[in-house]
Protein backbone atom coordinates (compact mmCIF):
# COMPACT_ATOMS: atom_id res chain seq x y z
CA UNK A 1 0.00 0.00 0.00
CA UNK A 2 1.38 3.16 -1.03
CA UNK A 3 1.14 6.52 0.78
CA UNK A 4 -1.57 7.41 -2.27
CA UNK A 5 -3.58 4.59 -1.54
CA UNK A 6 -4.11 6.24 1.93
CA UNK A 7 -5.53 9.37 0.40
CA UNK A 8 -7.53 7.77 -2.11
CA UNK A 9 -8.78 5.57 0.77
CA UNK A 10 -9.44 8.95 3.13
CA UNK A 11 -11.12 10.55 0.09
CA UNK A 12 -13.56 7.32 -0.56
CA UNK A 13 -14.35 7.11 3.33
CA UNK A 14 -15.47 10.95 3.95
CA UNK A 15 -17.16 10.33 0.42
CA UNK A 16 -18.84 7.53 1.46
CA UNK A 17 -20.12 9.30 5.32
CA UNK A 18 -21.35 12.43 3.05
CA UNK A 19 -23.50 10.71 0.42
CA UNK A 20 -24.47 8.03 2.46
CA UNK A 21 -25.30 9.65 5.58
CA UNK A 22 -27.41 11.88 3.55
CA UNK A 23 -29.45 8.69 2.21
CA UNK A 24 -29.31 7.37 5.67
CA UNK A 25 -30.89 10.70 6.93
CA UNK A 26 -33.51 10.73 4.46
CA UNK A 27 -34.32 7.21 4.23
CA UNK A 28 -34.67 6.12 7.77
CA UNK A 29 -33.73 8.17 10.61
CA UNK A 30 -36.38 11.47 9.50
CA UNK A 31 -39.31 9.36 8.18
CA UNK A 32 -38.46 7.07 11.75
CA UNK A 33 -37.92 9.99 14.32
CA UNK A 34 -40.90 11.99 12.74
CA UNK A 35 -43.21 9.45 13.00
CA UNK A 36 -42.49 9.13 16.46
CA UNK A 37 -42.82 12.73 17.26
CA UNK A 38 -39.19 12.63 18.30
CA UNK A 39 -38.35 16.24 16.94
CA UNK A 40 -35.64 17.00 19.76
CA UNK A 41 -33.90 13.43 18.61
CA UNK A 42 -34.20 14.58 15.27
CA UNK A 43 -32.71 18.06 15.63
CA UNK A 44 -29.98 16.41 17.76
CA UNK A 45 -29.03 13.50 15.02
CA UNK A 46 -28.97 16.23 12.11
CA UNK A 47 -26.80 18.89 14.05
CA UNK A 48 -24.57 15.44 14.85
CA UNK A 49 -24.67 14.63 11.04
CA UNK A 50 -23.73 18.19 10.12
CA UNK A 51 -20.37 18.42 12.23
CA UNK A 52 -19.56 14.96 10.67
CA UNK A 53 -20.49 16.51 7.06
CA UNK A 54 -18.13 19.23 7.57
CA UNK A 55 -15.11 17.48 8.56
CA UNK A 56 -16.11 14.89 5.52
CA UNK A 57 -16.36 17.96 3.61
CA UNK A 58 -12.72 19.30 4.72
CA UNK A 59 -11.21 15.85 3.75
CA UNK A 60 -13.04 15.66 0.50
CA UNK A 61 -11.03 18.84 -0.11
CA UNK A 62 -8.07 18.39 1.20
CA UNK A 63 -7.41 14.63 -0.28
CA UNK A 64 -8.79 15.57 -3.61
CA UNK A 65 -6.93 18.59 -4.05
CA UNK A 66 -3.94 16.24 -3.09
CA UNK A 67 -4.66 13.78 -5.78
CA UNK A 68 -5.03 15.88 -8.34
CA UNK A 69 -2.20 17.64 -7.85
CA UNK A 70 -0.50 14.46 -7.63
CA UNK A 71 -1.94 12.89 -10.62
CA UNK A 72 -1.32 16.30 -12.72
CA UNK A 73 -5.55 16.20 -13.20
CA UNK A 74 -6.18 20.25 -12.67
CA UNK A 75 -6.56 20.71 -16.41
CA UNK A 76 -9.14 17.64 -16.78
CA UNK A 77 -12.75 19.11 -17.94
CA UNK A 78 -14.10 16.69 -16.10
CA UNK A 79 -12.40 17.59 -12.85
CA UNK A 80 -13.30 21.09 -13.41
CA UNK A 81 -16.95 20.61 -13.76
CA UNK A 82 -16.72 18.37 -10.47
CA UNK A 83 -14.93 20.93 -8.98
CA UNK A 84 -17.74 23.16 -9.98
CA UNK A 85 -20.59 21.11 -8.57
CA UNK A 86 -18.21 21.15 -5.48
CA UNK A 87 -18.44 24.78 -5.16
CA UNK A 88 -22.00 24.09 -5.55
CA UNK A 89 -23.01 22.30 -2.43
CA UNK A 90 -20.59 24.17 -0.36
CA UNK A 91 -22.72 26.48 -1.10
CA UNK A 92 -25.84 24.72 -0.73
CA UNK A 93 -24.24 23.36 2.96
CA UNK A 94 -24.14 27.37 3.75
CA UNK A 95 -27.69 28.01 3.04
CA UNK A 96 -28.93 24.66 5.03
CA UNK A 97 -26.92 26.42 7.71
CA UNK A 98 -29.21 29.21 7.40
CA UNK A 99 -32.27 27.65 6.98
CA UNK A 100 -32.16 23.97 8.45
CA UNK A 101 -36.11 23.86 7.53
CA UNK A 102 -35.57 24.28 3.81
CA UNK A 103 -36.00 20.67 2.69
CA UNK A 104 -35.28 21.49 -0.87
CA UNK A 105 -31.39 22.21 -0.22
CA UNK A 106 -31.75 18.62 1.67
CA UNK A 107 -32.63 17.12 -1.72
CA UNK A 108 -30.39 19.73 -3.74
CA UNK A 109 -27.37 18.62 -2.11
CA UNK A 110 -28.45 14.93 -2.10
CA UNK A 111 -28.61 15.24 -5.96
CA UNK A 112 -25.75 17.68 -6.46
CA UNK A 113 -23.54 15.00 -4.62
CA UNK A 114 -24.37 11.74 -6.75
CA UNK A 115 -23.32 13.99 -9.70
CA UNK A 116 -19.83 14.76 -7.73
CA UNK A 117 -19.41 11.24 -7.05
CA UNK A 118 -20.09 9.76 -10.48
CA UNK A 119 -17.76 12.34 -11.93
CA UNK A 120 -15.30 11.30 -9.82
CA UNK A 121 -15.60 8.01 -11.46
CA UNK A 122 -15.22 9.24 -14.50
CA UNK A 123 -12.29 11.46 -13.78
CA UNK A 124 -10.57 8.05 -11.90
CA UNK A 125 -11.34 6.16 -15.11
Amino acid sequence: MTFWNGVLWLHLLAMAFFVGGQLMLAAVVVPVLRRAGEREALRAAARRFGIGTLIAFAVLILSGASMATHLHRWSDSTLQVKLGLVVLVGMLIGAHLRRPQAHALDAAMFVVSLAIVWLGIVVAG
